[in-house]
């Protein structure tokens, strides 16, 4: 007795298309199939076969190549991609193996038990089952990052936006510096699912995440024998990345060493794996990112001039959370749609207490620490919405002194340029508080409207809501 497959609830059941030109066989097998729960259509001629074949979308397809070798390509390159079981009853291991290069899922001899036949077809349903999965999943993971879905309020995001557009289907190295937490892996893999790379390899190698002396093989790959417990050989990310993208995140903690090799792979495409003689030639492009100005490090001898600027053919910094009020606003309430419908949490809305510390709040960690705390207030409210003690946060995001406005987390640098971040945070409180009232503004930094606006102008303050005094 055949036993039953049993579907997820709500699935459709399989269609399986069945060719044998033997009627008995095919009978058997055919009763076989149908008393365990597949949708069955018997062929049992060629031009049945190819009517069949066209007419609907199969999930596999049973087939004796013997009955018609000629529709056999047809069956390997239809466009539902079927999954293919060979049945023969005349064939050889080398035959099988020519089949299963040929496309074929699987070849099972003749007389074909039944057990066995529905067992590779179980097999061939959970491959094809997984199959759509990724689909699925890479076509939602593109959608996510197509450039409509990056979302601002803030003008120099928008014009990062207007880069990437520019710059995304070219070939030209990117450098993206920002704090962590920013969302530069974000916009790299955008930029890659934006060029015509996309359905190549995305490739990320955190280079502080490696230790230092296993970074060089981890990008180029080793050959056996290369270093202690090198045991085989192993390609790089470099390799992984042929013909896509490889994104260096980080890039500040390569040796200067790594960083000369580095410099030769983008420049002539060409490296040698660690231990080997053999040049091998790649074609990826390379995106980088880092939380420290990478010209500082130049400045200071600790990264390479000439790498620097085959890095930075274009170069995109994002401003931190902190200093783009209105997408503190915008993405807080994304999130919380996005998390509430994921959750099955609809139609949740934030208190006003938790709203205004969500707003008062520096984010230090940027958009990963808002998006995180977003998720952990949906997963762990009770009521109808989000409450301040739901978010997780701090009621002090300054470090020990609250009375220091001063507290940056910045590398040292000239007087002048560095009290011009304390301005620019001060200015955007206050236009926070009077909610972009310019002339209440200007009255309590007690400074004229001209000067608030230089400054503002300066400070990319511009695009702040502007409201007329009341």
């Amino acid at each position: 007795m055949s036993k039953k497959v049993n579907m997820p609830q709500g699935a459709r059941q399989p269609l399986i298309l069945l060719a044998d030109p033997q009627e008995h066989s095919g009978s058997a097998l055919a009763l076989a199939l149908t008393e365990a729960g597949f949708e069955l259509e018997v062929a049992s001629d060629p031009s049945g076969f190819h009517e069949l074949l066209d007419g609907r979308a199969w999930d596999v397809v049973l087939f004796d190549p013997n009955s018609a070798p000629e529709l056999l390509k047809r069956a390997l390159d239809h466009s539902a991609s079927p999954a293919v079981i060979l049945l023969d009853a005349f064939g050889t291991i080398d035959d099988a193996v020519t089949a299963m290069r040929r496309g074929a899922f699987d070849y099972i001899p003749k007389p074909a038990p039944e057990d066995q036949v529905l067992v590779s077809l179980r097999r061939a349903l959970e491959q094809r089952s997984l199959v759509e999965e990724n689909r699925e999943l890479r076509a939602d993971l593109e959608r996510r990052f197509e450039l409509s879905n990056l979302i601002s309020r803030d003008q120099r995001m928008q014009r990062v936006f207007n880069t990437i557009e520019s710059i995304a289907d070219t070939r030209a190295n990117v450098l993206i510096e920002g704090e962590s937490g920013t969302g530069k892996t974000m916009l790299a893999r955008a930029i890659h699912l934006n060029s015509s790379r996309a359905q190549e390899p995305f490739i990320v190698v955190n280079c502080g995440a490696v230790p230092e002396n296993l970074l060089e093989s981890e990008l180029f790959g080793h050959v056996k024998g290369a270093f202690t417990g090198a045991v085989r050989d192993r390609a790089g990310k470099f390799d992984a990345a042929d013909g896509g993208t490889l994104f260096l995140d980080e890039i500040a903690t390569a040796s200067l060493e790594l960083q000369i090799k580095l410099l030769r792979v983008i420049e002539s495409r060409q490296f040698e794996r660690v231990g080997a003689t053999e040049t091998r030639e790649v074609d990826v492009r390379v995106i980088c990112a880092g939380n420290r100005k990478l010209v500082d490090e130049v400045a200071e001898g600790r990264f390479r001039e000439d790498l620097y600027y085959r890095l930075k053919v274009v170069g995109i910094e994002i401003p931190p959370l902190r200093e783009r009020p209105l997408d503190t606003e915008l993405l807080a309430r994304t999130f919380l749609e996005r998390y509430s419908v994921e959750h099955q949490r609809e139609n949740l809305t934030f208190s006003d207490v938790a709203w205004t510390q969500i707003l008062e709040y520096e984010w230090p960690g940027n958009v990963r620490e808002l998006e995180n705390s977003i998720q952990r207030a949906v997963l762990l409210g009770k009521g109808p919405s989000v409450e301040a003690e739901d978010l997780g946060l701090d009621s002090h995001d300054r470090t020990e002194d609250d009375s220091d406005p001063i507290q940056l987390d910045v590398r040292p640098g000239p007087l002048k340029k560095a009290l011009e971040i304390p301005e620019r945070r001060i200015i955007l409180r206050t236009l926070e508080f009077t909610r972009g009232n310019r002339t209440h503004t200007a009255r309590m930094l007690e400074i004229n409207r001209t000067t608030l606006f230089n400054k503002m102008r300066k400070y990319d303050l511009l695009d702040f809501p502007s409201r007329s005094a009341s």
